[in-house]
């Protein structure tokens, strides 16, 4: 299984890369922060994947360094302003060229999920169904990230326009999903806004 981080956006609410928020929450400046978002994700994601890559944007100069830093592959988005799907795409692609037949995708724009919300999801994966194409976590009636895709639910993505929304794609397979309850806030996160991080750092 691969890991795959979407972190190709520009983070125009936010005002700065959300990939180098602090994390865990500290008061040194993100950009001298010894741990970020990206970092913290990263290390997360390479316990329970063979590799992790990383899908960027016209941010890849800033982010290169840490990526690397922490022995992660860099995947460059050629055309990020087309969205997210377009990343998604790119990122699941180079998952089959490295002979991956399954991936763990998540977001940047949040911190990693608990260890036990890796084990239980990597556990409902391998023991799954035939029928079962991916894994979504939920909390609190929202489903979230790290989504754990298998081959069939990758080639669905990769056949589907750039301008499809993955969410919306899941919602069309929808009895190929398996949504799996988790005591866990972080996976459906977002950080968009300086306050949203204010928040979740007031929550830790």
């Amino acid at each position: 299984m691969c890991g795959v981080i979407l972190a190709a956006g520009e983070s125009t609410r936010m005002g700065s890369d959300k990939a180098l928020l602090a994390w865990p929450p500290s008061s040194a400046p993100a950009a001298v922060s010894r741990s970020t978002f990206l970092s913290a994700s990263i290390r997360a994601l390479n316990a329970y994947n063979d590799m992790v890559i990383v899908v960027v944007g016209k941010n890849e100069s800033t982010l290169a360094p840490v990526i690397y830093g922490e022995a992660a592959s860099l995947l460059r988005n050629p055309s990020p302003e087309q969205g997210q799907f377009s990343s998604l795409q790119v990122g699941l692609r180079e998952v089959l060229n490295r002979g991956r037949d399954a991936a763990m995708v998540t977001l940047v724009d949040r911190p990693p999920v608990k260890a036990e919300t890796f084990e239980c999801l990597c556990s409902s994966f391998a023991a799954a169904a035939d029928g079962v194409w991916a894994v979504v976590p939920a909390y609190a009636g929202k489903h979230g990230h790290p989504i754990i895709v298998g081959r069939e639910m990758i080639e669905i993505f990769l056949k589907a326009p750039v301008t499809a929304s993955a969410r919306d794609i899941q919602h069309q397979y929808e009895e190929h999903m398996q949504y799996v309850s988790i005591d866990d806030p972080l996976i459906a996160w977002n950080v968009d806004t300086p306050q949203d991080y204010e928040t979740l750092r007031s929550h830790n």
